[in-house]
């Protein structure tokens, strides 16, 4: 179980890794309120609903490995929980 959840940390590190990445090499409006990535960007990047407030790049890959890594632990709990019921 640790190594799934260490798997969905991974996921979340990658993917706002891939976000700033994104923002750095696009146009200069990127990850705007104009970019119509940004509704994708909410959705994988649950820290980005604070883009209001100047959060580093490092706090925001942190924040979303461990926003993975508990809904990582809240799947996995689960699905121990429904496959072992039997």
């Amino acid at each position: 179980m640790k190594y799934r959840i260490g798997i969905w940390a991974g996921v979340g590190f990658f993917v706002a890794v891939g976000w700033a990445l994104y923002a750095l090499a696009a146009t200069p409006p990127a990850l705007s309120s104009t970019d119509p990535m940004i509704a994708i960007v909410r959705l994988t990047c649950p820290i980005a609903i604070f883009s209001y407030y100047p959060i580093s790049v490092y706090l925001v890959i942190l924040a979303n490995a461990s926003t993975y890594a508990f809904v990582g632990l809240i799947v996995e709990t689960l699905r121990r929980r429904l496959f072992h019921a039997d």
